[in-house]
């Protein structure tokens, strides 16, 4: 996957200015602190270079994991067109970009973001970049989401790993209460990233929510420790991501967790979902699958079941069956 063009164009244009090598520190610091899962809210991103940092070193993976999310929900539900966004923790409008990317005839959108810094290069990306103009809130997302007009679709992305632990219940909440049609969170691909989105996949779908995607069901989640629910998806690197990140080769796979929720019923939902890469061998195919039943399965597919066999062939991690 590659950032789309006008994007990637605004990103350069932003980095020009900044030399190559205060680029990469930042994008070290960043990344020792994206492993770490710092929970400081976005005080790391208090300063403008690691603001710009941000853009080149991590914002093409967010919107991979962002879009390839959003591509689950386009199938699950094909007639969902989202008029308004709302993007809570939305750092440089990575959602944004991706909803837009999702849904051409997108309305509006309100993004919520605390670091000034990081706002500002968001208002600097998405100046005149869509048909409409999106409105930048500067605020905390616990304190002032209240006062935020509710929207179709509501996303939030990267965040949960910078708040307490006790927080993520009372936002969910929160989210689900603005949330007309669709709430998406993701996380990084991690184990406590997946338990994070575990978290609030639960507790809505006590409230009444419809799970869109990835589950294939609305049971408890099959998936048990040390194992963890998450997918990847390949990023193209450009000639500044490469510079910034001191890297050779011209991609990176980007692992996320996350959860769909729908307050609407949810026509195409997936009867299984493919949980890690499939693995290929002579005549045949092994898919590790978790089904609609809740159950999680192993499913071995020979070249004997014909068309089956071929679709399996082209089945990739995180695919819907």
């Amino acid at each position: 996957m590659e950032l789309p063009r006008p994007l990637r164009a605004r990103i350069d244009e932003a980095l020009r200015p900044v030399p190559a090598a205060e680029l990469r520190r930042a994008s070290d610091t960043l990344s020792r602190r994206y492993r770490a899962e710092v929970r400081d809210g976005r005080a790391h991103l208090s300063d403008d270079l690691f603001a710009r940092s941000y853009l080149a070193a991590r914002m093409p993976a967010t919107f991979a994991a962002l879009r390839a999310a959003l591509a689950t929900v386009e199938e699950a539900m094909p007639a969902f067109a989202p008029r308004r966004l709302l993007d809570v923790g939305a750092g440089p409008g990575t959602a944004l970009w991706a909803a837009v990317d999702a849904y051409p005839a997108l309305e509006g959108a309100m993004l919520l973001e605390a670091s000034d810094p990081i706002r500002r290069a968001g208002e600097t990306l998405s100046e005149g970049a869509f048909a409409f103009r999106p409105e930048w809130r500067a605020g905390d997302l616990r304190r002032d989401l209240a006062a935020l007009p509710a929207a179709d679709l509501v996303t939030l992305g990267y965040v949960l790993d910078e708040i307490d632990p006790a927080a993520i219940a009372p936002l969910a909440d929160a989210l689900w209460g603005k949330t007309q049609g669709m709430l998406l969170v993701v996380e990084p691909g991690t184990p406590a990233g997946w338990r994070r989105v575990l978290q609030v996949r639960d507790r809505l779908i006590e409230q009444g929510a419809t799970l869109a995607a990835p589950c294939p069901h609305e049971r408890a989640c099959p998936v048990a420790s040390p194992d963890w629910c998450h997918f990847a998806r390949r990023v193209a690197r450009s000639r500044v991501h490469l510079a910034t990140k001191g890297a050779e080769v011209p991609w990176e796979d980007e692992k996320f967790s996350f959860v769909a929720l729908s307050r609407h019923p949810v026509p195409e939902r997936a009867e299984a979902r493919i949980l890690a890469p499939p693995r290929a061998g002579s005549g045949k195919v092994a898919l590790k699958l978790c089904r609609a039943d809740g159950a999680l399965a192993l499913d071995l597919v020979t070249r004997r079941e014909g068309d089956r066999f071929n679709r399996a062939r082209r089945a990739d991690w995180g695919d819907g069956l």
